[in-house]
Formats: structure tokens, sequence, C-alpha cells
């Protein structure tokens, strides 16, 4: 039954005709398999929510990273002013380290500028980089944390790992304010 939801779920996503071209999935909706790896960590592969992290106790690194620092100004100000054009959709792995650092990180800028969970889709990866339904191959993803932009449907850009600079949220906030 997952595969035929999580089937489902990729065809909304991914083509409307083009590989370029995707929709955002529906915010209820949340597919996934629980791992565990070789050091006992939980792995979570699909789709999956912010509650589905943020609550569960194998991922206390959530709220502890969540705390540390302020988000970027400039890119919670492109993220306020462009909310309504465009969607997220982020690929990570629950057992990697850059993942625990950014996806928290990603969430504090989003919740300083009023960017609502339902324009974000998180899809959760294993530790060979792959998903449920090979999205990883449609989108080209090869490193995680991997954030996308999307507006109407096309890839307006996409940030992976810390970005160029060594500042994902800030390069985030470069793409979004391009819009």
């Amino acid at each position: 039954m997952k595969k035929v939801i999580l089937s489902l779920f990729s065809l909304a996503i991914i083509f409307t005709g083009s590989a370029q071209q995707v929709a955002t999935a529906p915010p209820s909706f949340h597919a996934y398999e629980v791992s565990y790896d070789t050091k006992n960590r939980k792995v979570l592969r699909g789709l999956i929510s912010r509650d589905d992290i943020e609550n569960d106790t194998a991922f206390t690194w959530f709220k502890k990273n969540y705390n540390l620092g302020r988000p970027d100004t400039d890119a919670v100000a492109a993220f306020k002013r462009h909310a309504g054009d465009f969607t997220m959709l982020i690929f990570g792995g629950t057992w990697c380290p850059d993942t625990q650092n950014l996806l928290p990180e990603f969430y504090r800028l989003a919740d300083a500028a009023g960017y609502a969970d339902s324009n974000i889709a998180v899809i959760g990866v294993d530790h060979n980089k792959t998903t449920l339904d090979n999205l990883e191959k449609i989108f080209n993803v090869t490193n995680v944390p991997t954030f996308i932009v999307i507006k109407n449907g096309r890839e307006a850009g996409r940030v992976v790992e810390y970005g160029e600079s060594g500042e994902a949220m800030k390069e985030l906030g470069k793409i979004v304010e391009g819009l």
C-alpha cells in the first residue's frame, strides 16, 4: 500500500510533462519506511513531515540544533517577500550530520519568515542516498541535504549541503530573492 501511495505522490510531485517541471505535494501527506543503520540510528526513507522528525525522541538533534544561532536577516526578508511564489523540496538523511545541522537551520529561517510548513516537502534518504520510487534520480540528488526551490512547477535553484559559500541559508535567500 505504501508503494502505491508513494507512487501516486511521485506522479503528483514529479512530472507534468517534463523532467524539470514538478508540482507540490499535499501538505498532510507523508509515507516513509523506517530502518536502523549499523550505529542503531533511526533512518526515515520517503516523504516525511517536520512533526515526524521534531516529535520523535530518536531525533533530539532537531530541537537542539533549531535553537542554535539566528537566521540570516536577508534570507528571512526574501522568504517573507516571496512566500507565495515558491515551494521547497528538501532531500535529507536523518542519519546525516549535515542534514542534522542544516534542516533545523532551514526551519528556523522558515519560521522566522512565517513560511508555511505546507509549502515544504522533505524526502528522507538512506545511507546510499536513495529514496522510495527513486526520486533521488529524478531530481539528480547525490548529496544531502539538497534544498530545491520550486517556482511555477520548475526548479528555480538549489543549494547542496552547505552551498558554495558555506552559508546555505544565505544562498537559499539569494535564490528566493531572485524569483
